[in-house]
């Protein structure tokens, strides 16, 4: 191979690369919005936030599939190898990690669609503050990765056992409720139904970080525990 069919191939290749990772950054935008808009749902009682939230999901799905077959395309091509591989790989199980958070905040969505019809809970002010807490997990994994942050990165898992924790707190207290308000308990069950929707985005940004890391270092910070004071 010349030199100058070389510098075709890899011109190519950086050309594929960074159009995949702008759509896997232009996905993570439209996610965020997702959950900003199921947070409105329920603190605004808003069916509008409702139905913006389900129709802007397909959206997600079609560029989680795009993303995918760009990746593959990638592979079969090229055969990257190294720090590039990383690349290709974190790319594409971030874009599946942001399908299933958009898939948490439609689950958000229409359990919100649900509640909003019947008088307000007022347990729901503090699922809305977990909605706050998931959003800046999730958000600050994205930076983690678009900006290969490790430190960022680093820190969310700790971030993520907090959010762990108000969720185990929120499930006692409407446990609690249903006993008291039987006359309620499918609306509570929604409530916990929502809490577990954020407990899972937690999770799933943790997840992007993780991979940010790997895709900066080859680290995998996958089932490790912070040192104590961290």
């Amino acid at each position: 191979m010349d030199l100058t069919t070389a510098k075709h191939i890899l011109g190519d290749f950086d050309d594929a690369l960074r159009t995949m990772r702008d759509t896997v950054l232009m996905m993570a935008s439209l996610t965020e919005r997702l959950l900003a808009s199921a947070s409105e749902s329920l603190s605004a009682r808003s069916f509008e936030a409702c139905e913006r939230v389900i129709a802007d999901d397909a959206e997600i799905d079609m560029l989680e599939k795009s993303v995918d077959e760009a990746g593959v395309a990638i592979l079969v091509r090229f055969q990257p190898l190294a720090n590039d591989l990383r690349e290709v790989v974190a790319a594409m199980k971030v874009s599946t990690n942001l399908e299933r958070v958009g898939d948490q905040a439609v689950g958000i969505a229409r359990r919100a669609r649900r509640l909003n019809e019947a008088l307000a809970l007022p347990e729901t002010d503090r699922l809305v503050k977990m909605c706050r807490v998931a959003a800046g997990i999730f958000r600050d994994s994205i930076r983690s990765y678009a900006d290969r942050d490790e430190g960022l990165a680093r820190g969310l898992k700790e971030r993520d056992r907090e959010l762990d924790a108000m969720h185990h707190a929120y499930i006692d207290q409407l446990t609690a409720r249903m006993a008291e308000d039987t006359g309620r308990i499918r609306d509570y069950l929604d409530l916990v139904l929502m809490a577990r929707n954020l407990e899972r985005v937690g999770d799933h940004a943790t997840n992007i970080a993780e991979d940010a890391v790997f895709a900066a270092s080859a680290e995998d910070i996958r089932h490790t525990t912070p040192p104590p004071g961290t």
